[in-house]
């Protein structure tokens, strides 16, 4: 079935420590931790009228810790897993590269590597995204500079309940970091 864009706000959020545990280099289904209400939240932005989108650095193919391949299996798991409780992620970026990693063709500071804005950008530039409500939810300083560098406000997310977090944004209730 195909689904025709229609412009609207995005809601970006950043992979490991959002969506999932930050439990280092996780590149494998097995290995996923899901952060308490995920799927909840990602279907309160779907039902609120955004784009969700996902955004990570993942320097573990850099790195060698698993390879791009692997790394799709794993997020596509991972968005079919959210599917099952009527969350849809609309489209993901990731930035495979660190210039201290092992892996030929990997070593470099890629323009889409976070605090740099590309991946955001890259989104913003194939999907019709209404600048004007978007947003990016990240656990790191790094995402939050992204998000500035792309002139979204960034929420700078701690951990706990992600879906009460998501509410809180949406009313209004969480300052911008």
């Amino acid at each position: 079935m195909t689904s025709i864009k229609q412009p609207k706000p995005a809601a970006i959020l950043d992979r490991d420590g959002v969506l999932n545990y930050d439990d280092n280099y996780v590149g494998h289904p097995e290995k996923i931790r899901w952060m308490p209400n995920a799927a909840k939240a990602v279907k309160r932005l779907n039902d609120a009228g955004y784009h969700v989108f996902v955004f990570t650095n993942q320097s573990g193919v850099a790195r060698g810790y698993f390879t791009e391949a692997e790394l799709n299996t794993l997020l596509d798991w991972m968005r079919s897993e959210l599917a099952k409780d009527g969350a849809r992620i609309d489209d993901v970026r990731y930035c495979p590269h660190h210039p201290s990693g092992t892996v030929e063709g990997y070593l470099e500071d890629h323009p889409w590597r976070k605090p740099k804005p590309g991946m955001i950008l890259d989104l913003m530039q194939h999907w019709p995204v209404i600048t004007k409500g978007s947003f990016v939810i990240g656990d790191r300083d790094s995402d939050i500079e992204a998000a500035t560098a792309a002139h979204l406000p960034g929420f700078l997310f701690a951990g706990g309940d992600l879906d009460a977090f998501v509410a809180d944004i949406l009313k209004g209730q969480i300052s911008l970091r």
